[in-house]
């Protein structure tokens, strides 16, 4: 299904191919901000412009379609497209990436089914846009991998009229990697729509999304001093390189049915500034997901223990089923207020119920959850203030999450940010009840673990001139986290088991955390210098969040109009550095990091060239990626056993058409 999903994108976009790829010349549009009735007397003709072509998030922001070349889209064209500043990835593409930087908001109020290091490429229900646009859109994204494979993110929006909008994309992917046993390949298929009535009294929007992600695993380096850190000429080649094992992979498959609608009680009305005045309308917002984990190993592996059955197959399931029922009501001088009632249910199993000499330990956590909850925001001059909060009133696994923010638009130049968070929800599924077929890791948590609790502070200042700095402070109580345990002894150490004593544990003492981060850029003629800076400190009484204290990304490049302003290029160089800490370990069966205490790693820096370059609505990217590694030393770790990338040059392009 999903190879036919990606001809169907090439055959489409190679019609489109055929057209000239520029915004189409002048066609119809409405561009008076009037009411219904008073915009059939009043239509004119203009251009259709790139800024007509529109991107909606699930908080219903708009955005246009940005087709530009600056820094900000180099630092976004990578697999995960977006800023990977507070990331640093495994040696393959797509395998997981390791957290120099942490924020603690819970974007929900429900745990997740775990496996975090899995899910970095997992699109959750904000990641979804949905499209406004006056003709369809085709945009490919298609960048080079390692070895066999290729990366290729494809998108077709178009309105069947101007309220009814439908797009497909799929994103798929596949890379071998360097190293033996390291492949990976994910697909990500994704289908939207949005239609509004006439009257603009009705709409709705909604998505499928089916996402199906793949990793062997290989339990990283098995002599990592002899093979790969001495520099030895014959293992360059790092298929020659001995791995822990090479018969183990895993898995997430995930489907969700998602959908939003609302009823405008009072028809909505604009007055003569096109300004909206009072609305009252009553919502329903649906979602289905149906998703699993599982580990699978053709033999028992001493790195994880004894084993109850061989071959190892670990499946964890979770089915979950939403509904928010909510009033909304709309006023241009009290704002925007709406109440909602949110009924959960969830359902988190094993195939069966596993009775040992110490405790039986069930197969399912199930449930129900009903929350009550708030949403505000209005504008009052340059002030522009949003807030929201969930209580739960029935259920065991949530709390409260309450997020408020303020923005105040100082001048064209300058602008400050204030918010406050604060939940309260159980950890992960798999912190609560785990099965394997490897006897060590089975346990049932729920009735220990208490809820994990955060609040956080944020203040940005946003300057064009200053640059801008952002400040966050979070208390977390309650922290859960995978940790090896005490009865590990120095012998296991030595034997390279230390997976096999991983567990999960709650950090009873508060944890402090402080994050100030300041991005600047310097303009000297056509050259640039980029700076982005990060230093963050970490108050506890034991080693359980381990963070680097300092992270830099510095770019100097140059940016000109080339060949009559035919083609606008950029280059330059980027350094990457982050300090050395006891970087988090990385756990094939759990999908997991886990906190380390014996190996300090980092403090190498990474350096990139790149050259990029702008043709009509065509970015071309070529980068020589990390290519000082062979002469800055083979000390280049994203995990412990687990490294970064060699040097290595690769390629795309992301090509927008307009029809």
């Amino acid at each position: 299904m999903r190879y036919f999903i990606l001809l169907l994108f090439i055959f489409t976009t190679s019609s489109l191919a055929a057209q000239i790829d520029s915004i189409p010349f002048k066609r119809k549009l409405d561009s008076s901000k009037v009411d219904n009735r008073k915009a059939k007397k009043q239509k004119e003709t203009r251009a259709i412009t790139i800024a007509d072509y529109k991107t909606i998030t699930l908080n219903r922001d708009t955005l246009a379609v940005d087709t530009s070349l600056t820094i900000r889209k180099e630092y976004k064209y990578n697999y995960l497209r977006r800023d990977d500043f507070e990331l640093i990835s495994f040696s393959n593409i797509g395998q997981s990436f390791n957290a120099l930087g942490r924020d603690f908001e819970n974007r929900t109020l429900y745990p997740k089914i775990g496996a975090n290091a899995r899910h970095i490429s997992y699109f959750e229900e904000e990641d979804i846009l949905y499209y406004n646009v006056p003709t369809p859109l085709t945009e490919l994204f298609f960048k080079t991998t390692l070895e066999t494979g290729q990366l290729l993110d494809a998108l077709l929006t178009f309105n069947t009229s101007e309220r009814t909008n439908f797009s497909l994309a799929y994103k798929g992917f596949r890379s071998e990697g360097k190293y033996q046993f390291n492949q990976v390949e994910s697909g990500n298929f994704r289908a939207t729509f949005n239609y509004r009535t006439k009257n603009n009294r009705y709409w709705v929007r909604g998505h499928y999304a089916s996402q199906d992600l793949e990793n062997e695993e290989n339990g990283g380096l098995l002599n990592k001093e002899l093979q790969f850190e001495s520099g030895d000429p014959q293992f360059i080649d790092r298929s020659r390189i001995d791995m822990v094992y090479t018969n183990a992979d895993n898995r997430i498959l995930g489907k969700r049915y998602f959908l939003d609608h609302q009823y405008n009680l009072l028809r909505p009305k604009q007055d003569s500034l096109g300004t909206r005045t009072t609305s009252l309308g009553l919502g329903h917002r649906f979602s289905y997901e149906s998703k699993f984990y599982q580990f699978n190993q053709s033999t028992q592996n001493d790195t994880f223990g004894e084993v109850f059955e061989s071959p190892v197959a670990d499946r964890a399931t979770l089915k979950t089923l939403y509904n928010q029922v909510s009033a909304n009501f709309s006023n241009k001088t009290l704002g925007q207020l709406a109440g909602n009632i949110n009924f959960y249910n969830y359902q988190y199993f094993f195939n069966s119920i596993l009775i040992n000499d110490e405790q039986t330990i069930p197969n399912k956590i199930e449930g129900d959850e009903i929350a009550l909850g708030a949403d505000y925001q209005n504008r009052i001059g340059r002030l522009h203030l949003k807030g929201g909060f969930r209580y739960a009133v029935v259920g065991d696994l949530t709390g409260t999450l309450f997020d408020a923010s303020l923005l105040y638009q100082i001048n064209d130049n300058n602008k400050i940010i204030g918010g406050i968070h604060g939940s309260s929800r159980a950890p992960n599924f798999n912190f609560l009840l785990y099965q394997s077929d490897y006897q060590n890791f089975n346990w049932q948590n729920k009735d220990v673990f208490e809820k994990q609790q955060q609040q956080s502070l944020n203040f940005i200042y946003d300057s064009k001139k200053l640059g801008v700095l952002d400040v966050k402070y979070s208390s977390i109580d309650n922290y859960s986290y995978f940790g090896i345990n005490d009865e590990i002894t120095e012998d296991d150490y030595t034997n390279g088991v230390e997976n096999a004593f991983v567990r999960p544990f709650q950090e009873s003492n508060t944890i402090n955390y402080l994050k100030l981060k300041y991005a600047k850029e310097f303009k000297w003629r056509k050259w640039a210098f980029n700076n982005t800076i990060m230093y963050q400190e970490v108050t506890q009484d034991n080693k359980v969040l381990n963070l680097p204290q300092l992270v830099t990304r510095n770019t100097i490049y140059y940016s000109s109009d080339v060949f009559k302003k035919a083609m606008f290029v950029q280059t330059g160089i980027t350094l990457k550095y982050f300090s050395e800490y006891h970087m988090d370990a990385y756990h094939p069966l759990l999908g997991e990091f886990f906190v380390q205490d014996r190996e300090k790693l980092g403090g190498f820096p990474m350096l990139d060239f790149f050259i990029n370059a702008k043709v009509r609505q065509t970015r071309i990217y070529l980068k020589a990626e990390h290519f000082n590694s062979s002469f800055s030393g083979y000390n280049f770790y994203a995990a412990p056993n687990y490294p970064y990338r060699d040097f290595v040059i690769r390629f795309g392009l992301v090509w927008n058409f307009f029809s």
